[in-house]
């Protein structure tokens, strides 16, 4: 009997799992870089405080939505953000061209100053660009 339950329990599971597919090839969505076009930062920060950073991006159509951002450090005290949309795969899309403002926490680890690199896309060499702020820390 119990020889029984167990061919029993292993075609349900293999019944139920192998209906899962963990392919990928349905993915109707990429990620891309947006514009940043203002930013809002502190005069200077006090070191180990944590702050909102403000940030208004563009965000082109409705296909568009704003996923978060990509922080990355350069060195000790400089940080290159760039703003990271999701775009649906879609042919429908309808243009907006709509400034929005999202956000993100930043914490003050090191007591020189801070040099903060916004991506604002690229010009017309394909060089990116970048609104560029030094923030110094009390």
């Amino acid at each position: 009997m119990k020889r029984l339950n167990l061919i029993f329990c292993a075609i349900v599971l293999f019944l139920t799992f192998g209906a899962c597919s963990l392919d990928d090839d349905g993915a109707n969505f990429h990620y891309e870089p947006l514009q940043i076009t203002d930013v809002e930062l502190p005069e200077s920060f006090d070191l180990h405080e944590v702050y909102n950073i403000k940030v208004k991006l563009l965000r082109p159509d409705d296909c568009t939505l704003v996923e978060g951002f990509d922080v990355t450090r350069g060195d000790l005290t400089t940080r290159n953000i760039v703003a990271i949309g999701a775009i649906l795969d879609n042919k429908d899309c309808i243009a907006l061209d709509q400034e929005v403002e999202d956000s993100f926490r930043f914490e003050v680890l090191y007591t020189d100053t801070y040099l903060f690199r916004f991506y604002t896309g690229e010009d017309e060499d394909g060089e990116p660009q970048y609104i560029e702020v030094e923030v110094p820390v009390n």
